[in-house]
Formats: structure tokens, sequence, C-alpha cells
């Protein structure tokens, strides 16, 4: 069933999860299906697209343990989840919030910007700091810290974050704890519940397999009053099928964070990508598989000697991204070499990043690694 659901080309390497690499058959169809339907039908089929809209924000909920699908709101990408966070909040000058330098842009940008307009002090932290990456994160929390900003996987090398006792210190020191979960969710297990966050943000086209321009929000209902809309619609509010009523009020739901018309073919897109990953595999098993397949890598580029690992290989710090490079050579040329091979991969983190999803068959990871290989000896 799953060689079916992700029929891949022979001359092709899928080793990049960011949008590149086949989506599930399952997906293919239903966005195949709704762009006919709608250029056909126009919005003949409306009502099903809202069933469709109501599955994805369950299923959504499911996969990060929220405890009602009305926590979730449905966004562009999480450069605008994290925008709503930023500048949702009232901060005072000098408040501080803590981030690291390991970052993807999106998630140190956002928080710069508030450095100028509010007097706000960013903690840039160099993970290898401390005895472990989280006691660095947490040594940088002073009284004035306010929000602490972490990506549950870093973007770069792989290194996977322990989130657990960061949202233990941020709960003990009064501290929001927002997790960017874009290299996380789809691949790896989450547990809302053990990491106890504030925020979560994920776009719903990487481990996901959705199309781009679609993903999730959830933030801690209990700070609904604390974070006010920075964006205004006819979807936001409490009664947005009453076109006529002039008095209006911000949705006490997640949904006041949707300020115009949804991304109704990425969320067809998405739920049919989700109900493969949790319905028909299941996210244990996926989880499985992805590690599986990072060890796999781990081991093949190990035993070549014109390649060295960036990646952590510690099991428990181990995602599904795996980073490398070749000593000495110009690792960008690597890169451009091995996409034009079709090896459809990364220039991240100082080096190549191979990030393959939990189907990607095995003798493909090794005839990539064999090929950078032998590119690399001829830089």
């Amino acid at each position: 069933m799953i060689d079916r659901q992700f029929p891949q080309a022979e001359d092709v390497i899928y080793l990049n999860h960011a949008g590149v690499g086949p989506w599930p058959a399952r997906t293919r169809d239903a966005i195949v299906g709704f762009a006919d339907a709608n250029v056909t039908r126009g919005a003949a089929d409306y009502p099903e697209w809202l069933r469709c809209e109501t599955r994805l924000r369950e299923r959504l909920a499911r996969l990060v343990q929220a405890d009602s699908p009305d926590d979730i709101a449905l966004i562009k990408n999480t450069s605008e989840g994290l925008s709503f966070i930023a500048y949702g909040l009232t901060w005072e000058p000098g408040d501080e919030i803590v981030i690291n330098r390991a970052e993807f842009p999106s998630n140190r940008i956002v928080w710069e910007s508030l450095v100028e307009r509010f007097g706000v002090i960013v903690r840039d932290v160099d993970l290898e700091a401390g005895d472990t990456p989280e006691q660095a994160l947490l040594e940088a929390i002073s009284p004035r810290t306010r929000l602490l900003a972490v990506s549950s996987v870093q973007y770069g090398s792989g290194l996977r974050m322990d989130l657990k006792p960061l949202g233990a210190a941020c709960r003990q020191r009064d501290v929001l704890f927002c997790v960017d979960a874009i290299q996380s969710l789809g691949a790896l297990q989450f547990n809302r519940a053990e990491i106890d966050p504030d925020f979560i943000v994920a776009d719903g086209h990487k481990w996901m397999l959705g199309p781009e321009g679609l993903g999730l929000f959830w933030y801690r209902p209990s700070l609904r009053d604390q974070l006010q809309p920075s964006q205004y619609g006819w979807h936001m509010i409490e009664k947005a099928g009453d076109y006529s009523r002039k008095e209006w009020e911000v949705a006490t739901t997640a949904r006041r964070f949707e300020c115009g018309s949804p991304n109704m073919l990425g969320i067809h897109g998405l739920e049919a990508s989700l109900s493969v990953l949790q319905d028909e595999v299941g996210i244990a098993q996926v989880e499985a598989g992805v590690l599986r397949n990072a060890a796999l890598l781990m081991e093949a580029i190990e035993q070549e000697p014109a390649l060295e690992l960036i990646s952590p290989t510690a099991s428990d710090r181990r995602s599904g991204i795996v980073t490398f490079h070749a000593r000495g050579k110009d690792n960008q040329a690597l890169y451009r070499q091995l996409m034009q091979r079709g090896v459809i991969c990364a220039g991240r983190g100082g080096g190549v990043r191979y990030s393959p999803h939990f189907y990607t068959p095995r003798d493909k990871l090794e005839r990539a690694v064999t090929l950078a290989a032998e590119l690399a000896a001829d830089l």
C-alpha cells in the first residue's frame, strides 16, 4: 500500500522534505479533484469544502494533542503564526526574548523586529555554550524574560531539542514558551501535555506533506485575552456568516486569527496527506521509519572518508534531518552537483542536508551517499 501511495521516479532521489518529493497519491487526487471541480462547478460543493476544513482541524488537533479543534487556526505559514504572537502580545521596554543562533530566520527576524519598535531585548544564545543546548537556553533566562522561542528540531543540523525541561522551566518562571514545530510535525510524535508549550506553530508543506501556503497555529486557550489579533476581516468574527450584521466581535475560537477566506485547495491537500500519515500508517510508525532512515544515512556517511557528519549522532538527538559536509571542499558546489544528478536535497547548516521521509527506499539512501562521496572526490 505504501509503495502505491508514494510512487517515485526511478531517476530521482527525494531527500528534501521541504515541499519537494512525492506527495501521497491520495493527496494528488484530492488536489486535482478539488481544482477540477472548482473550475467546472464553482462553489457548488462548498458545503463539502467546509466539511473537509472541519476534518483538517480535527486532524491537526489530534496531531498536536490539542483539547479541541477550535483551538487550531489555519494560517498561511510559520512566519505568519510567529508574527501573530510577536505583535499580539503587549511589550514593555526591557522585556526579553530568548532565541538561539541556530534558528531558521523565521524564528529570529520576527523577534528582532520588536527591538526598535518596542525596546525589547533579544538574547541570541549559542546552544553550545552550556552543558546541553537546553541548559544554554535556560541560563539566558532572567527575571525580565517574557518569552522563550525555539524550534523542536533545528533546521540546519537536525538537532532534536529536549522540549520537556524547557516547558517546565518556563512554567516555573512565568515565561511564555513558543515552539516552532515545522521540522518535526508529521515526522515525529508530539506530546503537548509533556512539553507544555504556550504556542505551537508549523507549516504543513514539510513533513506533513501538504501544499505550500497552509499551516497551523495553536495557542493555550487561557492566553486568549493576552494575544490580540493583528489582522481583521469577515472570517475572524464570531458571527462570520451573518453578512448584514453591523455589530461584531472577535471569534472566541482560534478562528480569530483567520481574517479572510481559507486556502481550500491547501486544506484538501493537507487533509488527504494527514489521513495517510495518521490513519493508514500511524504517526508512531512514521517516526520509526524516519529515524530508521536517518540512522541508515548516518551509518553510510560515516563509512565514507570524504564525508563528515554535522548532525548529532546520539539517538535522543536525532531527527529526520541528516546534514554532512565534504572536508575541505566547496559544499555549495557539492549540493548543486547532487541536484543536477537528481538527488533532491538542500544546502543547509554549512553542508548538504538529506531529509528522507519514512517511505524512502534504502537503496536510494545508499546511492545518494555513494554519489555524494564520488562527487566530493572530484571537487
